[in-house]
């Protein structure tokens, strides 16, 4: 047979063998981890099927190599080929790993339990270094894939004479996306905000949705999304109501008439709030803290076990308060006081005559008594 048919058999019997082993790897894979409990070794095997898949088929070419009866055009092209392909399923193999570790620990770290600082704190660590990882195994590929370039790896001595002026371009260029780049990596370790985290930013109050190596994405409240730069975290103050843990502690302000029972409505309070659901039992208290001459203030507080319990704890007092002072305490609402009526007021009130001018008396009949003494 002519060597040509012969190289083309041998490289389609490699592709096969190499697929049916891959077949054949998978099927006990498949068997093993389902016999397990654990999550984790599902997802890395579902996440490093296909790469591996490609892996084996050029593990298979790679041995056939010698046994190819090749022309030098087509062993030079072979060599170029493999070069580009190799660092490429070995860098698709190991970002397939590493986004594979974040996914188990995502599924090992429930966000949607009460207490939940330790996972969500697991889970932006682990999202933002497997971004950093991504970047790196990316950078180190394309690096290979380059140097395996003839013409590129002969220029290199060229290129790294240079490479600290263009650097210093670059870096100018993209200072922006640098200073960011690197406060991702700096949150990574000191963790100002984590994932879920309630914060005020920019003057809105939301969560943290997701943490990038550029940008954060706070959901508003109201389903919005704010996009903030990452800098922004770690140049500017902001409020997170859940740095160390997620109960907060509510407020509610009434003002009031400076006659209302403060006695009793700390009672009514103490006993309502127990009542509330959404009360955690971790404090509460009723107190005046300002007086003016037209009201008094009274702060109530209350914990709640993260800040949406918050929130509606605080509407929940505000309304039931209200209510039962307007049903029990009607007088307690604050009013406006002015004396009036008295008798030397309405005196000095009544209107007073001009001296000048006597008051108009009744018109006298035409041609009688008139100006001129004129009898009719």
């Amino acid at each position: 047979m002519p060597e040509p048919i012969i190289s083309v058999a041998l490289i389609a019997l490699a592709i096969v063998i190499a697929l049916a082993a891959h077949a054949l790897f998978v099927r006990l894979l498949r068997r093993i981890t389902r016999n397990t409990s654990f999550l984790a070794d599902d997802v890395l095997f579902r996440r490093s099927l296909r790469p591996m898949r490609w892996i084996l088929v050029a593990i298979a070419l790679t041995l056939i190599r010698p046994a190819l009866d090749l022309s030098p055009t087509a062993d030079a092209i072979w060599k170029q080929a493999a070069g580009l392909i190799v660092p490429l399923l070995i860098g698709w193999l190991a970002i397939s790993v590493i986004r594979a570790s974040t996914r188990i620990v995502e599924i090992r770290s429930d966000i949607t339990v009460e207490d939940n600082l330790k996972a969500r704190r697991r889970r932006t660590r682990s999202m933002i270094l497997s971004r950093i990882a991504v970047i790196i195994v990316g950078f180190i590929t394309i690096c290979l894939m380059l140097l395996s370039i003839p013409g590129v790896r002969n220029i290199g001595v060229t290129l790294m004479a240079s490479a600290g002026l263009v650097g210093l371009a670059v870096g100018a260029a993209a200072q922006p996306a640098l200073k960011n780049l690197i406060a991702g990596v700096q949150m990574a370790f000191t963790e100002p905000i984590r994932i879920e985290d309630a914060v005020i930013v920019a003057g809105e109050w939301g969560w943290i949705e997701e943490i990038k190596l550029t940008y954060v994405v706070v959901k508003v409240w109201d389903e919005r999304r704010l996009i903030v730069p990452v800098s922004k975290f770690l140049e500017e103050p902001f409020q997170n109501w859940t740095r160390e843990s997620a109960g907060l502690l509510g407020s509610v302000f009434l003002y009031l008439d400076p006659s209302a029972d403060v006695a009793r409505l700390r009672a009514y309070f103490e006993d309502m709030v127990v009542k509330e659901p959404l009360f955690d039992g971790r404090g509460k208290a009723l107190q005046v803290t300002d007086v003016s001459a037209q009201a008094i203030e009274i702060r109530m507080l209350a914990t709640a076990a993260n800040s949406p319990k918050t929130f509606d704890l605080r509407c929940a007092i505000r309304e039931k308060m209200l209510a039962f002072i307007r049903d029990e305490m009607p007088a307690a609402f604050p009013r406006t006081r002015a004396e009036l009526g008295q008798a030397e007021w309405k005196r000095d009130a009544e209107p007073i005559r001009d001296p000048v001018r006597p008051p108009r008396s009744a018109p006298q009949e035409e041609g009688i008594g008139g100006p001129s003494g004129e009898g009719g």
